[in-house]
């Protein structure tokens, strides 16, 4: 049994889709669950769509048509008029009008959650029937039957005993599986997503479950490389890299592995294989029990557009355990991700990741107790396995408002201005 993944970009147009099919012919159908994301920038078009929605912009109309006539041209260099898919095309869109025209709620989450799936369901209703009509049989399913969450819209958490259960009992293993990555459904049958880039923990989850051999992300880069070519001019492929060390990666906001991944592989030492669908024949990079990295090399990590924030308390007190936990609390509570923290006597540092949009609401709760610095835009590099020359490049960069150095990491915030 294996797993494959492609993304957005791997099936962007109908040469693209024509591609994965040449891809998946030569890999081999048999015994293969395929997890397919929206197509090309869509989730970013459906993303716009939702914004005119909830805000009752006059453009809703012409965003949606946006979305149609992209998914069309594509379907019409590959099918014929009279094929059936025109018709399950039209039946989705018809849903995603129905929604709109019904919907009374006005939680942002959960609104975006019931638009942005179509992006997934759009897809892969294209692959699968491009597929049959060249020839290759597959199984078409909703993923949402499948893989059940709690309800935190677009961040769910995974009911993984209801989920093993259902995956193990209705999934034909045998065949060549088309499902959608990314999106899940509650108890309710609510559209739930498991955060952005989720579609590489959907292919996880479906390994775990199945106890497949491998998964495999199809990438438009060679595997995973020690840094970002839009950052770096010069990067390296790293072969073979451990599970530790790709959480590590991950945690610190590597792109080319979803943080949540690797723990069900790790958990049953299923590889994790990254290749590229430009160049299928290359093998790519391999994350399994092992080596720690190959090359041993320092790896770059870099998350744009982050917040410093400096908090000390307005006595001059100590910065202890009750003011932390406090702003540990306030910053779950606004669903801010902190990527890095430092703190002295009186002061408290932390570069957080305003996600979600609510760092204003957490700024004007803590201005009442605390005296708060902010410093809007700036870049956070991580660097694992540093030495003085990957420390020399960054510096050419900018100046550092706040580095942070453990054993195997170092990370700078720098003023991206």
């Amino acid at each position: 049994m294996k797993i494959f993944k492609f993304g957005g970009a791997s099936v962007k147009d109908a040469v693209s889709v024509k591609n994965v099919t040449n891809i998946l012919k030569s890999e081999g159908t048999a015994n293969t669950l395929v997890v397919v994301s929206a197509m090309g920038k869509i989730t970013n078009a459906f993303e716009e769509v939702i914004e005119a929605y909830y805000n009752k912009t006059d453009q809703l109309s012409e965003k949606l048509g946006v979305i149609e006539d992209f998914h069309k041209t594509i379907m019409d260099d590959l099918f014929d008029k009279e094929d059936s898919i025109y018709k399950e095309i039209d039946i989705l869109l018809g849903e995603l009008s129905w929604f709109l025209a019904r919907n009374t709620s006005r939680r942002y989450n959960y609104v975006y959650d019931q638009i942005i799936c179509f992006g997934e369901l759009l897809s892969t209703k294209i692959v699968s029937a491009y597929l049959a009509k060249i020839g290759v049989a597959n199984n078409w399913f909703d993923v949402r039957n499948y893989i059940k969450t709690d309800s935190n819209y677009r961040d769910a958490k995974v009911d993984w005993n209801l989920t093993q259960e259902l995956i193990s009992k209705k999934v034909d293993a045998s065949k060549l599986n088309i499902t959608q990555g990314f999106i899940a459904a509650n108890d309710t049958e609510n559209t739930t997503t498991l955060g952005r880039e989720g579609s590489d923990y959907t292919a996880g989850i479906f390994a775990y479950c199945l106890n497949a051999d491998n998964v495999t992300i199809w990438k438009d880069v060679p595997g995973v490389l020690n840094a970002d070519p839009r950052v770096f001019e010069e990067t390296t492929l790293l072969k073979q890299i451990s599970y530790e060390e790709a959480i590590e990666m991950a945690f610190y906001g590597a792109s080319v592995i979803h943080p949540k991944t690797l723990q069900p592989l790790q958990q049953k030492e299923i590889p994790l294989l990254v290749r590229s669908f430009v160049n299928p024949k290359e093998v790519g990079t391999r994350i399994s029990k092992g080596s720690n990295l190959e090359p041993m090399i320092p790896c770059f990590i870099v998350k744009k557009d982050q917040i410093l924030v400096s908090i000390a308390a307005l006595d001059f007190s100590f910065m202890v355990e009750n003011n932390i936990s406090y702003i540990f609390q306030k910053l779950h509570d606004y669903q801010l991700k902190t990527n890095l923290i430092q703190n002295s006597a009186i002061s408290f540092s932390i570069c957080i990741d305003n996600k979600f949009n609510k760092f204003d609401g957490f700024y004007e709760e803590l201005k009442t107790q605390f005296k708060i610095d902010v410093q809007k835009g700036v870049d956070l590099y991580t660097v694992r396995h540093f030495d003085d020359e990957a420390i020399e490049s960054i510096e050419k960069k900018g100046p550092f408002l706040l580095t942070q150095v453990s054993k195997e990491t170092m990370q700078i915030v720098l003023d991206a201005k």
